[in-house]
């Protein structure tokens, strides 16, 4: 995984890799101009003749656009760039970088700022801009002339990549600092900035590349973080090896507790997403009434037809069938589409204060635990718990989605740390939390995975990861990754909009496949 870090880390990461590493600001500075221009090269394709404008601040980040604009002037490109304060205010590798941009492509092609009205008329010649305005010591509101910049770069309705992070997003809460940059893809150096995966930040940084730019790995190590960003290479780790030799009970047999009347679908994503995801059997505990209906829609799932109420939800006279079946099964998964009959969470409520095998509780095993969360800590095996935050909330009795939403990373942690537990706090960069303090973010998913059903298929590919012996942490932070990049590959072939569950557990095996070779 990679470390997430804060603005001031980052900027304390910079000064030791100068002062103690002896590798100059310019060095520095040169790697990152690099990157930014290498990212316009693969998002935009052959750049010869597209007019680039460059948007360069007075610090270290402009410096970055001018080292980028020389880059991209060498492709080819009619490059432009517009500073925004006169030259005699460039810090001192700023002003650099400068000059050897004007040696390369001539002074006629640098402009400086004057009026909205200048600014407008050049962005609306341009093909692509390029926001090198401010870094990541931002921590006041924007004004003055910034402010009339980043109002034309977004009304300009062009491609945006971004330097280090949109320019008026705090780099550590992901708040928009009175106005910010909406940017296509934000190039970040080194370690991914905090901001960028929650609040304003998911919507303004666009697709986010981590571009390595040389920090030595002894300081990288050094900065004390407790967040990290799941990797493709964190994953393939995770994942268990396939051997040759192996046959279906070398993977595991989950168990998975779900379904009512009206609502056997949910049953039937997660049993086959457990299957998707790997897991060598897998048998769905099903109230009898609709026990037909789950079996018709499954193949290569086993069911079992548990006592029900009148309603045709699990009654309380399942309670020892239910423990036998969870004691005969490698990992279990209770919640989807069980209802919040009485009977039902009164019946859920006794399975989570026994279980004593990895678990994960979804969905209406969530809302069984309202006002009861104490029961976890009677779990002999932590559990996995993957609320949205409308869940999250009624689990924790101070908060609401609108406190969770706010402050989703601090509301996961603080949950997994009171009740030891593992979290999977799902939304946009889903957050997932350990009994520790520690958590990770996935940087995987899109907007089309808002749709019924998806929670259903992350929860089978969950218990599908846990049954093949993959412990609580890496499935969680496996399962969550895959789940969003299964989506991101949906999502590239037929698009965001008419993304449904199905098309997510068809792309499954493409998502594993590519871990396992990443």
């Amino acid at each position: 995984m990679l470390k997430i870090v804060t603005g001031a880390q980052m900027q304390e990461l910079d000064r030791r890799t100068i002062a103690e590493a002896g590798i100059p600001a310019r060095v520095l500075m040169e790697r990152a101009g690099l990157g930014v221009a290498t990212a316009v090269l693969e998002r935009f394709g052959p750049i010869k003749d597209k007019r680039v404008t460059v948007l360069c601040g007075k610090g270290n980040n402009g410096g970055d656009g001018f080292v980028a604009a020389g880059l991209l002037h060498r492709e080819g490109a009619k490059v432009h760039v517009v500073m925004i304060t006169p030259l005699s205010d460039l810090s001192p590798e700023a002003s650099f970088m400068y000059r050897r941009f004007v040696r390369l492509a001539g002074k006629s092609s640098v402009h400086l700022f004057t009026s909205r009205e200048q600014l407008a008329a050049l962005l609306q010649e341009s093909d692509i801009l390029i926001d090198a305005l401010l870094g990541t010591g931002l921590t006041s509101e924007i004004s003055g002339r910034y402010a009339d910049v980043i109002d034309c770069i977004n009304d300009a309705g062009r491609p945006v990549v971004a330097v280090d992070l949109p320019s008026g997003l705090h780099a550590d809460t992901g708040r928009t600092l009175g106005r910010a940059v909406r940017a296509s893809i934000t190039v970040s150096f080194g370690l991914p900035k905090l901001g960028l995966f929650h609040n304003d930040g998911i919507d303004l940084a666009g697709s986010v590349k981590i571009v390595d730019i040389g920090f030595p790995s002894a300081l990288v190590d050094s900065i004390n973080s407790r967040v990290a960003l799941i990797t493709p290479a964190f994953v393939r780790t995770a994942l268990p090896p396939r051997k040759a030799s192996s046959h279906k009970g070398s993977f595991g047999h989950a168990g998975i507790i779900a379904g009512s009347v009206g609502k056997t679908g949910a049953a039937a994503m997660a049993a086959t997403a457990a299957l998707r995801v790997g897991a060598g059997l897998v048998t769905v505990a099903v109230p009898s009434s609709v026990n037909d209906i789950l079996e018709a829609k499954l193949l290569e799932a086993m069911t079992a037809p548990m006592p029900e109420t009148k309603a045709r939800t699990f009654s309380r006279a399942a309670f020892d069938r239910l423990s036998a079946f969870i004691a005969a099964r490698t990992a279990v998964a209770i919640g989807p589409g069980l209802s919040t009959h009485p009977e039902t969470v009164e019946l859920v409520q006794a399975l989570i204060g026994q279980l004593d095998r990895p678990a994960v509780l979804d969905a209406d095993a969530l809302n069984a635990l309202a006002g009861r969360a104490s029961t976890l800590t009677t779990c002999k095996v932590p559990p996995v718990l993957t609320p949205h935050p409308g869940e999250m909330a009624r689990l924790d009795a101070h908060a609401t989605a609108q406190t969770v939403n706010a402050d989703r990373l601090g509301t996961a942690v603080g949950f997994a740390c009171a009740r030891g537990v593992f979290v999977v706090l799902k939304g946009a960069r889903t957050v997932i939390a350990r009994p520790d303090g520690t958590a990770a973010i996935c940087p995987t998913g899109n907007a089309g995975m808002a749709t019924a059903g998806t929670g259903d298929v992350l929860t089978g590919m969950l218990v599908g990861l846990l049954a093949q012996g993959v412990p609580p942490w890496e499935a969680a932070c496996a399962a969550t990754y895959l789940h969003g990049w299964a989506g991101d590959l949906v999502a590239a072939e037929k698009g965001q909009a008419g993304l449904i569950s199905r098309d997510l557990i068809d792309k499954i095996p493409a998502a594993v496949k590519m871990a396992y070779e990443a």
